[in-house]
């Protein structure tokens, strides 16, 4: 394991890429810690960075931003996803747009093109919101408001906050593009770790036993243990290929298998959840509607019931649009390869499609389960801990930073088997082939 943690960096291309990985990181914790032009930092440094309730403690997680930072990228990534969101099902809704997705790389390079203009808006507005309710608000953190000085400086922070997610949203891109894995989910996840640490210190501050830190240890490890076996979960389908005989020599024959993953859909139900779920707070915190606001406190029974449909629809969704049965029955058709007992074509592609369902099933109850389960032991074991605290422990964080986290050591398992490395949990034919060179 080693030996292929050190190949990693012996491969120029793939060491390039965590390079500018590590540098669009660095620039986002730099980023995070500016703060926006009139802010008291007094008062930033009285309240010592917290976030206080609920909203923020969701919003901080789902954005990789922090509302309570009073930082240039404290709005996240949030408004981005949110634009990405409604893009994804115009394309299924609208024709216009199904077709034009439907042109390959050029119709997706218009696809993301309209995404990040309407990122814009969307940011502007929830940094009004922000601005409006949290900074200029007296009483919210301290007596007097957080960013004195009248509609001119809020008019500087709101083009201050939009600016800094227009520049996010540009950071994540260029992870995708030339570093490593999908750059807007490590940035969620970066945010997600920089944070664990405070949570942990105001945990073992606050609790007079280590009876609640030793079941909130023993929920994250079953948690990372429950991830990881479903990540690399697969349903293996049989394929045989048909027999071709050409003069004397016979070909085909072999059989095969389609894996299909378990959790197909990855992170992104939940990540899209949570970001739809941010906006009921965002109008109860704007409107001041306090029965929205407690409807929506993580552990509720309306947010449970909300936040667990919300990830049943996005998981089919996202699958639906990852997987399509009947182009994968028409290739498998011309290749010669057929599932045994299936006839190819029609009952091929409703084969899979049954398949595909009682997996997206299975995968959507244990997504739901994950985000839902561990808020409700934690919430309950303890009154006198913070929200914010048992939501970084809780089973979403733990799920997005272990799902980016095997996708991003796949990504480099696959660079290294295409230079003839062991991959990235390996090291022995990687020190014979350098000794070679």
């Amino acid at each position: 394991m080693i030996g292929g943690f050190f190949n990693v960096f012996r491969v120029p291309e793939i060491r390039s890429k965590l390079l500018i990985t590590a540098g669009f990181l660095l620039l986002y914790r730099i980023g995070w810690n500016i703060p926006l032009p009139g802010i008291d930092l007094e008062g930033v440094k009285q309240a010592g960075g917290a976030e206080e309730g609920t909203f923020a403690a969701l919003y901080s997680m789902i954005s990789g931003g922090g509302i309570y930072s009073f930082a240039l990228f404290g709005l996240g990534i949030m408004p981005y996803i949110s634009s990405s969101i409604i893009f994804s099902l115009l394309t299924k809704v609208v024709p216009t747009l199904e077709a034009i997705a439907k042109e390959g790389a050029a119709g997706q390079r218009k696809i993301n093109q309209w995404t990040r203009w309407a990122t814009v808006p969307i940011a502007m507005l929830q940094a009004v919101i922000v601005v409006n309710n949290v900074y200029t608000k007296p009483g919210v953190i301290m007596d007097g408001p957080m960013l004195p000085g009248g509609f001119w400086m809020a008019l500087a922070a709101v083009l201050s906050l939009t600016a800094g997610c227009v520049l996010l949203m540009w950071v994540g891109e260029q992870i995708t593009e030339h570093g490593v894995g999908n750059g807007i989910s490590i940035l969620i996840m970066a945010g997600i770790i920089a944070r664990v640490p405070n949570a942990v210190v105001d945990l073992m501050g606050q609790t007079k036993t280590m009876f609640l830190p030793f079941v909130l240890l023993v929920l994250f490890f079953v948690i990372v243990v429950c991830v990881v076996y479903i990540t690399k979960g697969m349903r293996k389908i049989p394929v045989q290929y048909a027999k071709l005989t050409r003069g004397r020599r016979v070909y085909g024959g072999q059989r095969h298998f389609l894996p299909i993953k378990v959790n197909q859909s990855g992170v992104m139900p939940v990540i899209f959840a949570s970001a739809l779920l941010s906006f009921p707070m965002l109008i109860g915190q704007a409107t001041g509607w306090e029965a929205l606001q407690n409807a929506m406190t993580p552990g509720g029974w309306f947010y449970v019931i909300f936040n667990s449909a919300l990830i049943f629809f996005f998981t089919f969704f996202w699958t639906s649009l990852m997987f399509n049965p009947v182009e994968m029955s028409k290739n498998m058709k011309e290749y010669g390869s057929f599932v045994p007992g299936i006839r190819p074509g029609k009952k091929t592609a409703e084969f899979l499609q049954k398949v595909m369902g009682r997996i997206s099933l299975a995968d959507a109850t244990f997504l739901s389960a994950i985000a839902v389960i561990p808020q409700w032991i934690a919430s309950s074991l303890s009154s006198e801990v913070t929200p914010q605290i048992y939501y970084f422990l809780g089973g979403t964080s733990i799920l997005i930073v272990v799902s980016v986290a095997l996708d991003m050591v796949d990504k480099l398992n696959s660079a290294l088997l295409m230079r003839s490395y062991d991959g990235f949990m390996g090291g022995g034919s990687a020190g014979r082939l350098l000794r070679k060179r």
